[in-house]
Order: C-alpha cells, then sequence, then structure tokens
C-alpha cells in the first residue's frame, strides 16, 4: 500500500443534521469522528484530517494511524464551499499519492468495504495513470468514498475546474476516468438528517 493515504472529510456545516455530526454520539463508542478514524486506523496507511472545527483536531490528535503514528491534521482555510474544493486542497497537500477519500457521516461503514475498495483500485506507489475508483452501492455512485490518485495531470484539470467557479464534485468527475467499484449498501449510507440515524442500529 505504498503510495497511498487515507483522508476523512469533516468540515461540512451538518445544516440538516442541526448539530455536528462528527460530534454526535456512535453506538460502537466515542464520537462519529472518532469512529470514522478507527475505521481507518485498521488501514496500515497514514491519516489525514480535513477540518476547520478546533473540536474535531482535539478529538483527532491523540488518536493514531495504521502505522501507530499520529493523525495528520489540517484546518481547512476559506472559503468551504463543499467537497470539492476540500479534494482540491488534499491533492495540492499529499501531491502524487493515492488518496482513500472518506466522508465523516457513514456511520455505518466497516473496514472490509475500505479494503474492498483499496484491493479494486490496486494503487502502487506510482499512480500516475490510475483511474479513479468510486464505491457504488448498486443504485449510484458515492463519490466520497473513493481512491483519487493525485497525479499532476489531474491536480492540474481540478484547479482548473475550480478557478472557472466549479464547485460540484460530480460534473468534474464526468470529465475524469471513473471505475465503479461495488460494495455492500448498508454501510455506505448517509447520515445527513436526524431521520436518517435514527432506529438503525439494534
Amino acid at each position: 500500500m505504498s503510495g497511498l493515504r487515507a483522508c476523512l472529510l469533516s468540515g461540512g456545516a451538518s445544516r440538516r443534521m442541526g448539530t455536528d455530526k462528527a460530534l454526535l454520539p456512535h453506538p460502537a463508542g466515542g464520537t462519529w469522528l472518532e469512529f470514522s478514524l478507527v475505521r481507518l486506523a485498521a488501514l496500515p496507511l497514514p491519516i489525514t484530517l480535513l477540518s476547520h472545527h478546533r473540536a474535531h483536531h482535539a478529538l483527532a490528535r491523540p488518536l493514531r494511524d495504521g502505522r501507530g503514528r499520529p493523525i495528520t491534521v489540517l484546518e481547512e482555510p476559506p472559503p468551504r464551499e463543499g467537497p470539492l474544493l476540500a479534494l482540491e486542497r488534499l491533492m495540492a497537500h499529499h501531491p502524487g499519492q493515492g488518496l482513500l477519500l472518506c466522508p465523516v457521516d457513514m456511520p455505518w461503514l466497516e473496514t472490509a468495504a475500505l479494503e474492498a475498495l483499496l484491493a479494486a483500485a490496486a494503487v502502487q506507489a506510482a499512480p500516475g495513470a490510475a483511474a479513479i475508483h468510486l464505491a457504488h452501492d448498486g443504485r449510484r455512485l458515492q463519490p466520497l468514498l473513493g481512491v483519487y490518485p493525485a497525479h499532476p495531470g489531474r491536480r492540474e484539470r481540478l484547479g482548473a475546474f475550480t478557478a472557472a467557479g466549479g464547485r460540484r464534485l460530480q460534473d468534474w468527475l464526468a470529465g475524469e476516468v471513473v471505475v465503479p467499484v461495488a460494495l455492500p449498501a448498508a454501510g455506505l449510507r448517509n447520515a445527513n438528517t436526524p431521520d436518517d440515524a435514527t432506529g438503525l442500529w439494534p
């Protein structure tokens, strides 16, 4: 898994949830943020957390990545206009690496799904020509869970897209080579509202 890095997105406003999703208690213990980082730490990869929330930084700093090292915590600068800008910043900070992108609001995600995604992507130490591999739940792509090789050509295209005002991740992906990876739908559910997160755990 040389050349790979796990990246957790946790900078959203959580408007529909009405409270910070990352800080909600998870039935497995801790918060959704800690649950996500522990899942990623089951992989032998370095981890980067991108968030502007200081409470998120405080929770992440005592934790360790899959190699037993501190998690890299990045402050997300303004403007904070969605996951595409966040991805661009991660690619700029970790050029040339394969970025396993993961959102904080998939609280049912299992490590086995992450391992299956990585196995399908098979990103090696030099992922320059690799396609983007995205999770697919059987009905649609889940572009916030995928492996994004941050090679120079892709970074250049992404920078041009956002400089022209583009902010929709799906619109940018339409110009990239994307490979869907079928994963169990139950683990790919997003929890965006209180109803989404109610009654789904035993």
